[in-house]
């Protein structure tokens, strides 16, 4: 497949001007959901529409909730499954040790339950080392991906703490016993700071952080945010994770199946460096860049997002 770049501001704009704005409920819109009991939990999932299988993966501190603008894109025309991650939105909490692994047993299990076929995964944040990964390893099961702020190379594996760039004060700080439970447990830094405060385009709606806070409302509710970037690979470890996270850097590249990315600038993972290297070195690679944005491109650009992503489902 040839790549193709688009601009908003240009061709972008041209090609997706003919999709009308959709939304749900308004911005702070919750998606209907379902439950499966998967390895004796329940996960809880929105499943909506009919066709060709849309997975939408999140990641930390979110939940499906942040594709909530997005889904009723997809949803008219392909049957659009989100799940919130096992310990995180609605699913159960059990409590977990290894956090990395056990969600992703969690999530295999609920995905192969569900016996997707030429299924198209749209992934964030741990949601793309997990989406990553289980396109790895169930290629027959997905033929296309959707990324956007995703661990991929060249940053990942990241080789030390001074590679962090501007997040290395903050991560220390989380990955340094006591410091990081004060910062995520007590502060709930994650939420009210990073994702309400995060963005160059204004800090995120009081009723938008309500929903997002809602599944945490206790300090000790929050122990899956702070478990999540201590799982960060950094210099090798955990080297578990590491593992996975050198896996699929060095696949990824290999791979044929069709890629759609959008990034924004500075980003958070990634920058525009980064994005300048995944498109000379992915192959079927489509881009859209955004514009100014942080993380949480979801919440900044979700109609963007939406219409850039049905438009790609036309041609993959």
């Amino acid at each position: 497949m040839r790549r193709r770049t688009f601009l908003l501001s240009s061709t972008a704009a041209a090609v997706m001007g003919s999709f009308p704005k959709i939304s749900w409920a308004g911005s702070d819109g919750v998606l209907p959901k379902s439950r499966m009991e998967v390895l004796g939990q329940e996960m809880a999932y929105t499943d909506i529409g009919e066709g060709r299988p849309v997975v939408f993966l999140h990641g930390n501190p979110a939940s499906s909730y942040l594709w909530r603008n997005i889904i009723p894109y997809v949803s008219g025309t392909h049957r659009a499954i989100a799940p919130d991650l096992m310990g995180m939105g609605d699913s159960d909490k059990p409590a977990m040790t290894e956090t990395y692994k056990e969600s992703r047993d969690y999530l295999f299990a609920f995905l192969d339950a569900l016996d997707l076929k030429d299924a198209i995964l749209v992934i964030h944040d741990w949601g793309s080392c997990l989406g990553w990964e289980y396109s790895r390893t169930r290629s027959e099961r997905i033929s296309g991906v959707c990324f956007m702020e995703a661990m991929s190379p060249p940053f990942m594996p990241i080789a030390s703490f001074d590679a962090l760039g501007p997040f290395k004060d903050f991560i220390t700080g989380v990955k340094t016993p006591g410091v990081g439970e004060e910062m995520i447990l007590n502060q709930n830094l994650f939420l009210d700071q990073f994702m309400r405060h995060g963005s160059p385009n204004g800090a995120l709606p009081e009723n938008v952080m309500r929903e997002y806070n809602r599944y945490y409302p206790t300090p000790a509710s929050r122990q899956i945010l702070l478990d999540w970037p201590r799982e960060i690979p950094i210099a090798g470890e955990p080297s578990d994770v590491h593992a996975v996270v050198e896996a699929n850097s060095s696949w990824l590249p290999t791979t044929t199946f069709p890629k759609l990315m959008f990034h924004v600038d500075p980003g958070a993972i990634i920058n525009m460096n980064t994005a300048a290297y995944l498109k000379k070195n992915l192959k079927s690679l489509e881009t859209v860049f955004l514009g100014p944005g942080s993380h949480f491109l979801q919440e900044e650009y979700p109609d963007e997002i939406g219409k850039g992503l049905a438009d790609w489902l036309t041609r993959v």
